[in-house]
């Protein structure tokens, strides 16, 4: 095994040999075969082992084992304890949830703070075999059917191409010890029920099963990246940015592609989206209807979805502007005012009016439902929400519209449209004109 364990790391892994490496060592046979492999190829690494106080002398004892192992090979030796049940009860999370959370917290703590370059995992290709099987029970897309990463950021499996089979024999050879965890044994738990009952017979009905299930594990991948390439086209072309900070999705260009809802799956799972069937109707369903993910939001708009991360609502503010402000900065851009002689065919970004008209001080405010106003050039008063809606504005559009106010009545709809309660006439003695960049 060891020629074959240097065949794999030169062959797919060869940073692992110049890197400082931390291995995770639980005491066990996997994580002590794995110590004793790149303590053979002499490798710079150091051990890194967690006590999670579930099995009282049991973890102790362990602890004592992995740490007697660090010394006899003169390796740095890395130990924490955990109240594992306590904090599992605090965030709500199974046991072992809250180990892998705890543990993992920590490895990237001393990787970072003493600066190891890679954390080795001793997953093997039964554990993969374990995993694929929980992931098709609880059912999952063709991510959850690739097994465990062989690579995963800093975190490195170089054992998965081997089975537990082979790492007994091995160390039973080398007359390895090794520490054997008795909650292991409890069914109760559904990978070791899976573990002791269901693989032993497949493996019996099938000959050569694993050997196998490592090939159809390597199709899936070849699959899961064949379909990432291609959802990196079609994403060029469907994900497109809006004026109003979104991803704008064609829902007519969608249905080009064939069957949108496996389209829109492998689309937005990266954005945390997980309520499918909501997500196909949302396609047929009026403007403004809404999806929630915990980090993003989906938006129907018309012929379009709109992607944009949630932003956490902060209550409405109001600025105040004195009347002798010639500029004035507010969460949205800048507000410029200077009086001027004549006025030019104003934009967007400007508006023309007539000073005396105003009462200071002015304000600067988010719409709200009831807000209405004169629109220039035009006769009578209008609603802001009718105004949006000829617009054609989408939701996160108008949840981003600032109102420029003079006491009550707004002055401008910035960015968009000005009231014509405040326009230049041929009375008008002073001009002043407003800018936001």
């Amino acid at each position: 095994m060891l020629q074959e364990f240097k065949d794999h790391i030169s062959n797919h892994l060869p940073f692992l040999l110049k890197g400082r490496l931390l291995i995770a060592c639980s005491g066990g046979l996997d994580s002590v075969v794995l110590t004793h492999l790149c303590n053979r190829l002499s490798f710079e690494f150091g051990i890194a082992h967690c006590n999670f106080k579930l099995r009282d002398i049991e973890s102790d004892t362990d602890e004592k084992f992995v740490k007697t192992l660090a010394h006899k090979i003169n390796a740095p030796f890395f130990c924490t304890s955990f109240e594992t049940e306590r904090y599992a009860g605090e965030e709500v999370l199974s046991i072992q949830m809250a180990a892998r959370d705890l543990r993992y917290r920590w490895f990237d703590e001393i990787a970072i703070e003493y600066q190891w370059d890679y954390i080795l995992t001793a997953h093997h290709a039964d554990d993969n075999l374990e995993t694929f099987l929980i992931n098709l029970s609880r059912g999952t897309g063709i991510d959850g059917l690739t097994g465990i990463p062989e690579i995963n950021n800093k975190y490195i499996r170089p054992l998965l191409p081997f089975s537990r089979d082979q790492m007994l024999e091995y160390a039973k050879k080398h007359e390895i010890e090794w520490r054997e965890d008795s909650s292991n044994q409890s069914k109760k738990y559904v990978r070791n029920k899976l573990r002791h009952d269901v693989i032993p017979e497949l493996k019996s009905v099938s000959p050569g099963f694993l050997e196998r299930f490592g090939t159809t594990l390597s199709n899936l991948k070849a699959g899961s990246d064949f379909i990432k390439v291609q959802l990196f086209k079609i994403k060029k072309e469907l994900f497109l940015p809006s004026e109003d900070g979104s991803i704008r999705i064609s829902i007519n260009k969608l249905h080009e592609y064939g069957n949108p809802r496996t389209s829109l799956f492998f689309l937005l799972k990266e954005y945390g989206f997980k309520a499918w069937d909501d997500i196909e109707q949302i396609m047929t369903s009026q403007s403004g209807k809404q999806i929630f993910s915990t980090s993003h939001r989906l938006v129907k708009d018309r012929d379009y979805l709109l992607l944009s991360p949630i932003v956490e609502k902060t209550p409405d503010i109001v600025y105040t502007i004195p009347e002798e402000e010639s500029m004035f900065m507010f969460s949205s851009g800048t507000l410029k005012f200077k009086e001027v002689e004549e006025m030019y065919t104003p934009d967007l970004k400007t508006i023309f009016v007539d000073k005396k008209k105003l009462k200071y001080p002015l304000f600067v405010r988010k719409w709200k439902e009831g807000d209405y106003f004169y629109p220039l050039g035009m006769e009578g008063k209008k609603k802001l929400s009718k105004y949006f809606k000829d617009e054609k504005l989408s939701l996160l559009a108008k949840e981003r519209v600032w109102l420029l106010c003079s006491e009550n009545e707004i002055i401008w709809i910035i960015n968009y449209r000005a009231d014509n309660r405040f326009k230049i006439t041929s009375q008008t003695e002073e001009i002043l004109k407003i800018t936001i960049t």
